[in-house]
């Protein structure tokens, strides 16, 4: 249960170890530093940027997303979902955020059995994260001080420990049906390569690859 807590813990530990015997404390930042920037409109910049990251939102995170939380047995409703990240979204670009969104690891980490036994309460996962997010934003200078004084690797390194127990639970998910188990292989050999195709990562991509393996390989099949 305390898996992702303490893997990062251990990380941050490591950290300010390494940083006490190769720099001073001197060089981290505690507090960050307001800036008020006001924000401005070009159809250049919608073109080139707003569309972008509005598709790749949807194809990385939007839709991996559901699929995480339909395989914890959650069903996302869609139109209310959309149009709450939607309105997020746009309040928070005034203020520099972007791309509120079903972030699908966030969703594995709050949707999992590691996030309660009850599926019922383990929106109180999600809720704390939220508490928590506010915390690290008002810490985010020495944050990201700890991290890039750290060895290469390490915060990545503990990010992925925290993952093992959801990777296993899905994968375990994912291959127990025989007639989708080719196609969920292939889904995560090509999320696993971060294939980039277009602008869009591979968490899309890895979709498609399954759905086109399913429908070509596995349903011939079973003709």
């Amino acid at each position: 249960k305390f898996a992702v807590a303490l893997s990062m813990l251990a990380a941050v530990g490591f950290g300010l170890w390494h940083i006490g015997r190769t720099a001073t404390w001197d060089s981290l930042e505690v507090l960050p530093q307001l800036q008020w920037v006001s924000p401005e409109f070009s159809w250049q910049a919608i073109a080139s940027i707003s569309v972008p990251l509005f598709v790749v939102t949807m194809a990385s995170q939007n839709i991996p997303g559901v699929a995480v939380l339909s395989s914890f047995g959650y069903t996302a409703p869609w139109r209310p979902t959309m149009l709450a990240t939607g309105v997020g979204s746009a309040s928070g670009a005034f203020f520099g955020g972007h791309a509120i969104n079903l972030a699908a690891i966030t969703a594995a980490l709050a949707a999992g059995e590691q996030a309660g036994p009850d599926p019922r309460l383990r929106w109180r996962a999600a809720a704390s994260s939220g508490v928590f997010y506010l915390v690290f934003g008002a810490l985010s200078a020495l944050i990201v001080s700890v991290a890039s004084a750290s060895p290469e690797g390490l915060f990545q390194a503990a990010a992925g420990l925290a993952l093992l127990a959801t990777l296993a639970n899905a994968l375990l998910g994912a291959m127990a049906d025989s007639s989708w188990r080719l196609s969920a292989l292939a889904t995560v050999l090509v999320a696993a390569g971060n294939l980039t195709l277009f602008g869009i990562g591979g968490a899309f991509w890895a979709l498609v690859a399954g759905l086109l393996t399913h429908f070509i390989v596995e349903r011939r099949a079973r003709r």
